[in-house]
């Protein structure tokens, strides 16, 4: 049983009385986390619970009438050690276990977050309010279903029109990555005895999408790019070029603007792309000397890629044309613009470039997504520069000669 706390400040109504009206209460703790609080107003008092919630919240809240000019009658009225005995109730009764009844998707996510080691980043923080709790969030977890949740789940990754493969599978990777907060959410709750969640089976059958992690290994030849750039036609050409000159994402080539160009040091600003971080990009002569003739009259708050109506690109606005430029190319099967950017980074591990200078260039954190997608890369250009190596003269002469194959 609790024990009754005493205070010489608000047991009584004669004690209470000598305080003065305050909007903020006279706190006095009960237990860990459990507060009862005295709010006097101008005519009487108030007695408040305050309640930790945990993650650093609290909830506070009205428990009754303090017994300061009406007899305490523990319903309505309560004198000091009433509203202690009250306070607790209240208390007892919200930290009950909701159970199958009443615990959502959205309480299972609460206390996800609340553990002590979650690390509530921006991007985990934005998948649970915007992905998650817009549809998943009242659902009670005991009624959850496959079909529920696969439903939700494929609705992450909607159709587009005019997407390309690779948009397609980073979209189904992210999707996966949403999946993953919901089951470790779901799988702390079914842990937790108190919940009395009966089965988890509805989220531990749910299959994420295949093969969205596997290295892009389509790049372009020298000689498809080409083609390429002379298939594509007016300002999609200058797109193109742009793109296997400075190897940026198709959102941050539309993006750039004239003042972003820095011939002088050779250089271009990417603002605000995917790792949300400024940088710059290294240009060759050829690229300075290109870009050059696209910022030449423009202000320097112009974008330096238009469209041929003068407008700036859009979201989308590249993916039929780049299927006219790769069918009248004959690249087949047809690539989206993502792709020269694999291309240029190819071409530079098969120039002998680091794998940390790739990674700097194409604005990775580290060399971990570098390696992912481009070292499969190494051990054919590493047999290549073998087998063109001289010889060295020092091989034993012999009479055999290789007979070539006969013909069917």
């Amino acid at each position: 049983m609790a024990k009754t706390v005493k205070d010489k400040t608000l047991d009584s109504a004669t004690a209470r009385s000598k305080l003065a009206p305050s909007g903020v209460p006279y706190w006095r703790n009960l237990d860990k986390g459990l507060h009862l609080g005295y709010r006097k107003g101008k005519t009487g008092g108030v007695w408040v619970l305050r309640r930790y919630l945990g993650a650093g919240s609290y909830r506070v809240e009205n428990i009754g009438t303090a017994d300061d000019h009406g007899n305490a009658d523990g319903h309505t009225i309560f004198d000091f050690y009433q509203a202690q005995r009250k306070a607790r109730e209240v208390a007892a009764k919200a930290a009950a276990p909701t159970g199958v009844a009443g615990f959502t998707v959205a309480k299972a996510m609460a206390a996800y977050r609340a553990q002590p080691n979650h690390k509530d980043d921006l991007p985990t923080k934005g998948r649970i309010e915007k992905l998650i709790l817009p549809k998943l969030g009242n659902e009670l977890v005991a009624e959850l279903t496959k079909m529920k949740l696969n439903e939700w789940f494929k609705d992450l990754v909607p159709p587009i029109d005019d997407e390309d493969e690779d948009d397609t599978r980073r979209r189904k990777a992210s999707a996966n990555r949403v999946l993953a907060i919901l089951r470790a959410a779901l799988n702390l709750a079914f842990q937790d005895e108190e919940n009395k969640i009966t089965s988890d089976v509805a989220w531990r059958i749910l299959k994420p999408f295949a093969n969205t992690d596997a290295p892009i290994e389509r790049f372009l030849s020298d000689d498809e790019c080409r083609r390429l750039v002379n298939a594509a036609q007016g300002s999609f050409r200058d797109l193109v070029r742009a793109a296997l000159f400075t190897a940026c994402r198709y959102g941050d080539l539309r993006k750039m603007r004239v003042s972003d160009f820095d011939p002088e040091n050779k250089m271009i600003l990417v603002r605000k792309p995917k790792s949300r971080k400024w940088r710059h990009v290294n240009l060759n002569d050829e690229a300075v000397e290109f870009l050059s003739v696209l910022a030449a009259g423009k202000p320097r708050t112009a974008y330096l890629l238009i469209k041929d109506d003068g407008q700036p690109w859009g979201e989308g606005d590249q993916s039929r044309l780049m299927k006219y430029a790769c069918k009248a190319a004959s690249i087949d099967p047809p690539i989206g613009i993502h792709i020269l950017r694999h291309t240029v980074a190819s071409r530079m591990l098969k120039a002998g470039v680091p794998m940390s200078v790739i990674a700097s260039h194409l604005g990775h954190a580290n060399t971990r997504m570098t390696e992912k997608h481009y070292a499969h890369l190494a051990p054919s250009h590493v047999a290549e520069v073998v087998r063109g190596m001289a010889p060295l003269g020092i091989g034993e002469e012999t009479n055999i000669v290789t007979i070539a194959k006969r013909g069917k």
